[in-house]
Formats: structure tokens, sequence, C-alpha cells
């Protein structure tokens, strides 16, 4: 199967040590322009979900959208795709605390800095905050959810945090449910409150 799925499988096992011919291969057979190095699922989810808002097609466009499994891994995955490598241009969004893993890695793959884009906390927490307390909740309930929101509340870890951050916490606190509200949360959102990192992102692909 000749396509940008195929391609971003090749790549991770390409990044995990793997031969890089199939990534080479495919590459040539491919329209691959840019790739957007993610930390995660969920930032995956949240990017695919803006594009399709907006009537683009990542992947007719040559834009291939990988999860890279945490962001210290970014300097494989530039090294291995960037100008220094594959020759591709790369872009990446990070969270503020990860900055320096991208810029080192994007720096020594031969990528401009310009192309990074940083959330203060993670993009879950520019979601919630673009959305709203009371609006991530009326989701929440929802997405029949409402009940697990309210025993996690109930924790004694939760007291006394500001509702953003108790928000953000229960995300997190199931596997898949990051990557659920990746999309639901960023489908939820109005045009003009699309966060800066994510709204920046897609404009520069």
């Amino acid at each position: 199967m000749t396509d940008m799925g195929a391609f971003r499988d090749a790549v991770t096992v390409w990044a995990g040590g793997g031969d890089g011919g199939a990534v080479r291969e495919l590459a040539g057979l491919l329209p691959v322009r840019v790739v957007v190095l993610l930390e995660g699922l969920s930032d995956v989810a949240a990017v695919n979900a803006l594009a399709e808002r907006r009537g683009r097609d990542l992947e007719g466009e040559g834009v291939c959208v990988v999860s890279m499994g945490g962001a210290m891994n970014v300097g494989r995955y530039a090294g291995l795709l960037g100008p220094s490598g594959l020759g591709l241009r790369l872009v990446g969004l990070c969270d503020e605390r990860e900055l320096p893993y991208y810029l080192r890695g994007f720096e020594r793959a031969g990528a401009g800095e310009q192309g990074i884009f940083v959330c203060a906390a993670d993009l879950e927490d520019e979601l919630i905050r673009a959305l709203g307390v009371a609006r991530v909740g009326e989701l929440v309930r929802g997405e029949g959810e409402l009940r697990a929101l309210e025993i996690f509340l109930q924790q004694p870890a939760q007291q006394g945090r500001a509702p953003e951050q108790q928000f953000r916490r229960f995300l997190g606190t199931k596997k898949g449910r990051k990557i659920r509200y990746g999309r639901v949360l960023v489908e939820a959102l109005d045009e003009d409150r699309v966060p800066a990192p994510l709204d920046g992102l897609l404009a520069g692909l």
C-alpha cells in the first residue's frame, strides 16, 4: 500500500533502529514535502481535526504528521528526515519545557527553529483555556464521562487545584482519553479561539 500511512509506519520503524530503505523508497513514490513532528497521538488527533475543519487534506498536500512517542525522540526523527537526512522540511509542536530538545534536534538536522510552535504547558492546556472550563465540562458530559469526572474531582490530590489543571489531569487518567479529546476539544472551538501555536502550525504548512 503506497500511501502516507505506509510512509509514517516506515518512519517509525526506521527511527526505532530499523532499516530506512522503505522510507527512501516511499519518499520517491509519494509527494512528501513536510513532516510534522509531534510528541504523541493526542497532538496528532488535534492537528488532524483542525485540518479537517478547515477543509485541508494534509496527506494530499504532501504533509506527513508523525507521533514520535515523546519529545526526547525529536533529535532522532529530525536527523533522519530533515535537511541533513532525507531532505524534507520539518515542522514541530511542543511544550515550553520541551523546547530545548526541539531546538537542538532541529539545529543538528539543519532545520530552522521558525518551524517550531510552542505551547505554554501543553496542547491540552491551550485547548482547555481557549474553550473555558464550563464548555469543557459540557463536552465531558456529552462524551458520557460526567460521573468519571465527578469521582476524579473527589480525589484528595485534586483539592485546591485550579479547574484548568484538574481537567488537564483528568484527560490523562485513562488510556486513549487524551487522544479522543484531542479531537473533541478542537472540534468544539470557535474559529477565532484556536490556540495560536496550533493555528500557526497549520497556517505554516
